[in-house]
């Protein structure tokens, strides 16, 4: 596979046109919830609640974030914090999801596993069993109104007990039937060890749920070891600090473990300081598969074909890896058989373009 694409790569190299990476179908597998929302309707939210936005959040360019230590850490979730505050009936939720999908479609996306802790809706849409059935009401509508192949994925908060992730893993098994395809843990990965988790994510695993919790991104390698011994992750949120333990490397190549890199995202947080800095080559070279992601737009500035232009431009990345990067990103989603067939085939058709 690797010798064909260099043959390709070479090929590319002399062509002279470009092929748009907004017309590559792909899956986007790391998203989240309130982070996924326009900075247009998230002033209109703010207006009609009277929330009062800090400028980082209402002057239309994206803040700038430096999350490497606890300050920034902070900083950085205070503001998710306050948009997060501005969803606050049915509607908003139908429409957050609806202009979500609607990006996604724009930016060649064919199936999307949208990531949620329903507890931080739970208290302004009526419990915890309300929040999430509203959230897959919302994605099950979006899904059909835009032809979008749309998922849900439940996520525990990192920062509060294991006893709290217990019960949405088993609120998530509850509704696997209903749209919830996987389990994650988010928020500062310095805090709590992920073997604390590990009941929940058996709980998750044990419902059919694919285990894809964040690590690798503020703490280093050790944390991607976590997920993956700890919790048994078939993928992992970012994973980028892998780049700095070959063995880890050979480990995650060998499980097949998919990394969600958000390269925009590890730039803005201060992970790396330019997007040459994100590791995507030590990655790609070791055979890890990559899921490209946007992480939270609203916050980052850029949607999920931005982060195949960056990966085009910073990287080197020729049609033919970018192809297989959103091949990568096929593989490692939870898709029905038919819809990952027909997302293959798209791919191949725009390489052959």
């Amino acid at each position: 596979m690797r010798q064909d694409l260099q043959m390709e790569s070479v090929r590319a190299r002399g062509e002279a046109a470009i092929r748009d990476v907004r017309l590559l179908p792909k899956a986007h597998l790391h998203l989240h919830f309130t982070g996924s929302m326009r900075p247009g309707t998230l002033l209109e939210l703010a207006d009609k609640y009277g929330v009062h936005l800090p400028e980082a959040l209402s002057s239309g360019e994206p803040p700038r974030l430096r999350a490497t230590d606890e300050r920034g850490w902070f900083r950085f979730q205070r503001l998710y914090d306050i948009a997060r505050s501005c969803l606050r009936s049915p509607e908003d939720i139908q429409r957050l999801v609806r202009e979500a999908a609607e990006e996604d479609v724009r930016d060649g996306s064919g199936w999307l596993e949208i990531q949620v802790d329903p507890t931080s809706y739970a208290p302004r849409l009526g419990g915890l069993i309300p929040a999430l059935e509203i959230i897959l009401d919302a994605v099950e509508s979006a899904s059909k109104e835009t032809g979008l192949g749309m998922r849900v994925l439940v996520a525990a908060n990192r920062m509060k007990h294991p006893l709290d992730a217990r019960t949405l893993a088993r609120l998530a098994v509850r509704y696997a039937d209903r749209g919830v395809v996987g389990f994650g843990l988010s928020n500062d990965e310095r805090r709590g060890l992920a073997r604390d988790f590990d009941r929940a994510f058996e709980i998750a695993r044990e419902g059919g749920l694919l285990a894809a919790p964040h690590g690798g991104e503020l703490s280093g390698p050790s944390s991607v070891r976590d997920c993956m011994d700890d919790l048994h992750a078939s993928r992992v949120g970012h994973g980028v600090r892998a780049a700095e333990d070959p063995r880890l490397l050979r480990k995650l190549a060998e499980r097949g473990v998919t990394c969600e890199v958000c390269p925009s995202s590890n730039v803005a947080l201060g992970v790396y300081e330019k997007p040459g800095d994100v590791p995507l080559r030590v990655l790609w070279d070791a055979g890890v598969p990559i899921a490209l992601g946007a992480d939270d737009p609203l916050l980052f500035g850029s949607r999920l074909a931005a982060q195949y232009e960056l990966v085009r431009e910073h990287h080197g990345f020729t049609d033919a890896e970018l192809a297989e990067l959103a091949r990568q990103s096929v593989r490692g989603s939870a898709a029905p058989e038919l819809v990952r067939a027909g997302l293959l085939a798209g791919i191949d058709a725009w390489l052959a373009a």
